[in-house]
């Protein structure tokens, strides 16, 4: 017997829920082949099988939210008795509402009717975020808004963290113990029916309200509309941008400087060098690995942008790991991370862009690979667009947006003196969180990345 256990997902990482098991008790599995997708904060993956042979039990239902190490399945290996009846999960044991942490330390028991309608807990109440995790325990264990209002929590700005709601559930169970569950004769009944469920909300009106509560996307108020509409329920990643953008435009003031910059020698030795760069190294070489090499070279340089805050509080990053946009086939976004930019070189840097964003098309992302970033790169120019002005992606305190290259009229400057000439131009646009990044600093950064691709050297070696 092999156990298949949840695998670590990256330094931030320490839980995940499970969102559905790809094979059934019984099924035969392939080394290496998925068994069950699962979600964390950060991406949706899968987890494939250690060994082949049959899944003889699964351990964790769907929806139940585990930590890493917890063992979900087990298989049955080739060549084992496979005798013992497989198994599901028992659907009398008791789900907890909080997952076993991390330190061993056991689960808190949530105390909350199987017959009761959890309330449902918005992203955002007042002044307090509430991150996914800490919302879907606090619904699981029955929690209101005004009790949860009341913990105090020890996050950052005073979120309340998974801890802090362990901490609150473990005290609450501790001086409110359930009460003994009376034994039914055949002639006892219960002295109230169980209340009904509550039905999914229909109605356009109820739709809102129940976006408005949840995501915080709308405005408080309700809208009429004329004519054939259609209602697109948002997928989890959408739901996840969403609120990580309102969140972001929330916390971090955000300015945006512009400079446009000749990018002629970049365009001129790119195109001379495309062909035997890629038949030397095997990969094609973008204007976005040009950039990223860039960028690196000007963190260095700039390291108050290579940041986060925390309170009041300025972390700087020694290492430099840069997150890149990644636009997928269903119109959302994703930015996995460059590891270590600064030590790559330009083959390095496009090998590791290449890979992630291919894999990143085709879900295959894991969580460790779309955290940790310090700085991102968004190349709004893919789509055509002439600037754009991005949203920070937290805790990071800037952005660089990168526009479309195209012909324009400049002014040339030569030592017979000035001259208009057909020029590669594009715009850099540089978002920043204003808490720690005055103007003086952020449209320098920007004007510094502007300097590099004016003077490259068009006879560089690859």
């Amino acid at each position: 017997m092999a156990e298949l256990t949840l695998p670590k997902m990256g330094e931030s990482v320490m839980e995940a829920r499970i969102i559905r098991w790809l094979k059934k008790p019984g099924d035969r599995v392939e080394a290496d082949e998925p068994v069950l997708e699962i979600a964390t904060d950060k991406v949706d993956s899968e987890v494939p099988a250690p060994v082949s042979g049959i899944l003889a039990e699964i351990r964790v239902a769907e929806g139940q939210t585990v930590p890493v190490g917890t063992v979900l399945a087990i298989i049955a290996e080739e060549g084992a008795s496979t005798s013992a009846s497989v198994a599901a999960p028992a659907e009398a044991a008791p789900v907890p509402a909080v997952a076993a942490a991390s330190n061993g330390e056991s689960s808190v028991p949530a105390v909350v009717s199987s017959t009761s309608t959890p309330t449902r807990i918005p992203a955002r109440d007042g002044d307090r975020f509430y991150s996914p995790l800490v919302r879907t325990i606090a619904e699981s264990a029955g929690l209101t808004r005004e009790e949860l209002a009341k913990i105090p929590g020890s996050g950052m700005g005073g979120r309340v963290t998974k801890k802090d709601l362990e901490t609150y559930l473990r005290q609450r169970q501790q001086a409110h113990p359930p009460a003994p569950t009376p034994t039914l004769t055949p002639t006892t009944q219960p002295t109230q029916p169980p209340a009904p469920t509550a039905p999914l909300p229909t109605s356009l009106e109820a739709i809102i309200q129940y976006l408005q509560e949840h995501f915080i996307l709308l405005p408080k108020k309700t809208f009429t509309h004329s004519g054939a509409v259609e209602i697109i329920e948002m997928d989890r990643m959408r739901r996840l941008i969403a609120e990580n953008m309102v969140y972001s435009k929330h916390i971090s003031p955000h300015v945006t400087s512009f400079v446009e910059a000749d990018v002629t020698p970049v365009v001129l030795w790119r195109e001379k060098v495309k062909d035997e760069f890629e038949k030397r190294y095997g990969e094609k070489l973008t204007f976005t690995h040009i950039f990223v090499e860039i960028l690196a070279k000007v963190l260095r340089e700039f390291p108050q942008l290579n940041a986060s805050v925390e309170g009041d509080k300025i972390i700087l990053k020694k290492d430099i790991h840069i997150g890149v946009a990644v636009a997928l086939p269903n119109n959302n976004l994703i930015v996995p991370t460059v590891r270590h930019a600064d030590r790559l070189n330009l083959a390095g840097i496009a090998a590791a862009v290449n890979d992630l964003s291919k894999r990143a098309r085709a879900g295959q992302l894991k969580p460790d690979e779309i955290t940790g970033g310090t700085y991102t790169l968004s190349n709004v120019g893919t789509f055509g667009n002439v600037m754009g002005t991005p949203v920070i992606l937290q805790p990071q305190v800037g952005i660089l947006a990168t526009g479309a290259i195209r012909k324009k009229p400049a002014v040339v400057e030569t030592p017979t003196g000035d001259m208009i000439g057909i020029r590669y131009m594009m715009f850099l646009s540089h978002s920043y969180d204003h808490r720690v990044i005055d103007g003086a600093l952020g449209g320098a950064f920007v004007r510094r990345v502007a300097d590099y691709l004016e003077a490259w050297d068009v006879e560089r070696p690859i």
